[in-house]
């Protein structure tokens, strides 16, 4: 496979970087949640693990599944919803609690599920990379179904691995949702009752994974096989804050905690860089800025 250089030209104005923590080669970190008290929780995807690092930069094990896991949202304190596919290979919503899992619900229609955010009282949104969707999950009722399934979430080619519908961040009356497979960043009115309109583009030509807002609605995201993080403004330009030398390789996912934005990787597995495969690695960068807060869900 060939990459289309997407970011020959994209302003570059690279910020402080700190490596928090390593992980053995082919280690797949996917998602990631950081807790009010700076605690970070990890999915770690093939090995259907979340992993925890705390304040003091140690790792430990917070839980494991029986299958893969992908998405991680927080619920509360020491509580978190997650999902993937267990050993079966069907898909699955489940609550981690102190550790323990809590299986919810299957989802059998659905093909990929990825990236979770809340949108509403008990009510979160996941994407489905794959079946290029949005899957709908209440909390309180524990129940599921489908958002919004369309043209622009979807794989352009589905004979291509890469993701279709992937990272999903509400800012506003907006829900953006990145198309990384069609190299597109997706917006979504919301209606008063948080349900969807008409989506639209609203970045073209730019290959995004995960994403955050800060407080001033500029986005950071991760480029994956890009093996960079990029800074969109609110006026649409990019800029490249991070590379591979600063230990972004196959970049995966994002989140603010203050003002460092926290990058996960999985050192370019799928698409190694000329020297291989790198250690899958936790990294802190220094923004500057906070960033936007999460919609409280529960």
């Amino acid at each position: 496979m060939t990459l289309p250089d997407l970011y020959a030209s994209t302003p570059i104005d690279l910020v402080p970087a700190q490596s928090l923590a390593t992980f053995p080669v082919n280690t797949f970190l996917e998602n990631l949640a950081i807790a009010p008290t700076g605690e970070i929780y990890v999915t770690s995807h093939e090995a259907g693990e979340v992993i925890t690092l705390d304040r003091e930069h140690n790792l430990g094990l917070y839980a494991k599944l029986n299958g893969k896991v992908t998405g991680i949202a927080m619920v509360e304190d020491n509580r978190f919803l997650v999902n993937g596919w267990n050993a079966e290979g069907i898909a699955f919503v489940a609550i981690l609690a102190g550790g323990d899992v809590q299986f919810l619900q299957t989802l059998p229609e659905a093909m990929f599920l990825n990236g979770i955010t809340p949108i509403a009282a008990h009510h979160y949104l996941m994407a489905d990379s794959y079946r290029g969707a949005i899957w709908s999950f209440d909390l309180k009722t524990q129940t599921s179904s489908v958002w919004l399934e369309h043209p622009l979430l979807a794989r352009d080619d589905n004979t291509n691995p890469f993701p279709g519908a992937n990272g999903l961040k509400r800012f506003g009356d907006y829900l953006y949702v990145s198309n990384t497979q069609q190299k597109l960043l997706v917006r979504i009115p919301l209606n008063a009752d948080q349900t969807p309109q008409a989506p639209e583009i609203f970045v073209k030509n730019t290959n995004l994974d995960d994403f955050a807002f800060d407080i001033h609605g500029n986005l950071y995201g991760t480029t994956h096989v890009y093996n960079s993080v990029v800074r969109i403004d609110r006026d649409r330009s990019t800029t490249i804050i991070a590379q591979a030398d600063q230990g972004v390789t196959g970049c995966t996912a994002v989140a603010f905690y203050g003002t460092g934005l926290y990058v996960i990787n999985n050192g370019g597995m799928s698409y190694p860089p000329p020297g291989g495969v790198e250690p899958a690695q936790i990294v802190r960068l220094e923004v500057g800025v906070e960033g936007a807060a999460l919609l409280s869900a529960d």
